[in-house]
């Protein structure tokens, strides 16, 4: 029997006069048909231990099950960041950058901090310039709308094997945009097209990122909400790096997460790359 322990999310609580239960990464709670297995050698292997004595077939069985409902996990609890995917190039506002600098460091990636390049003070980059110091990944991080063209070379980073992602505030939402790792993968061009098309309002979204905007009392993004998007970018990013799996929701690289910066709530809607418009044929004369 393999030394598989419980998955990330998964606990076993004991009810009183009810025997053992199971609750789910979603916070169910199911009842766990122990029938003669010894629940104190149960619980000691899906702790991941080795069992001190031959493990008996009803005890087998249980496992099993455990295994069979995806509950057990042989991989290990804090998967480290590895060593060729740590140094990261950050862009953008301070507010946003700070606390994902902050927040990659302590998971052990090496977050390297570009001034400029902000969502009110333009600063367009080259991907020569973005690929400067061989980064293994490039996250820009805008506090308002994505300005016309600001991002072109950047979605051309994946073509060169370097992760792109990126997330914006548009008002009390913000956007974080799905990780773009290979040829293929979704863009923010991809994105801006999506949304426009998913939207009668098409022409108003188009002429609000275009601005000139007018606005009142300035948008302040608060500490949490900046620390929650941070959080989302870092887990990602995270994430990519180590090869973990989507465990639930949408692919990561087909999900966009949008924030509503009053709630804090998050929710995540598909997004795939758009196809290439084939070109009209040629006509003779």
């Amino acid at each position: 029997m393999s030394h598989s322990r419980l998955a990330p999310g998964v606990e076993v609580v004991t009810v009183p006069g009810r025997g053992l239960a199971v609750r789910t990464p979603e916070g169910e709670f199911l009842g766990v048909r122990t029938g003669d297995a010894d629940e104190d050698v149960l619980l000691s292997l899906l702790r991941g231990e080795s069992a001190a004595a031959p493990v008996g077939r009803e005890l087998e069985r249980v496992v099993r099950a455990f295994e069979k409902a995806g509950y057990l996990t042989e991989e290990p609890p804090h998967a480290e960041w590895p060593a060729a995917r740590r140094d990261i190039r950050i862009l953008g506002d301070p507010v946003l950058t700070e606390p994902l600098a902050g927040q990659l460091a302590a998971l052990g990636a090496r977050p390297r901090t570009t001034p400029g390049a902000t969502a009110s003070g333009r600063s367009p980059a080259g991907v020569e310039d973005l690929l400067d110091g061989e980064p293994s990944a490039v996250v820009w991080c805008l506090d308002g709308p994505v300005p016309d063209g600001l991002w072109d070379a950047a979605d051309t980073l994946a073509g060169h094997g370097v992760a792109w992602l990126r997330c914006h505030r548009e008002g009390r939402q913000a956007y974080v945009e799905p990780v773009a790792a290979a040829p293929g993968d979704v863009t923010s061009a991809h994105v801006r097209s999506r949304r426009l098309a998913a939207t009668p309002a098409h022409r108003e979204l188009a002429a609000y990122w275009g601005g000139p905007r007018t606005f009142g009392t300035p948008v302040r993004l608060a500490p949490p909400a900046a620390t929650l998007l941070a959080a989302l970018l870092a887990d990602d990013l995270h994430r990519w790096a180590t090869g973990t799996p989507d465990t639930a929701g949408l692919p990561a690289r087909r999900r966009l997460r949008r924030v509503d910066l009053r709630t804090l709530t998050v929710t995540e809607h598909p997004v795939l790359p758009v196809p290439e418009v084939a070109p009209l044929p040629k006509q003779d004369g």
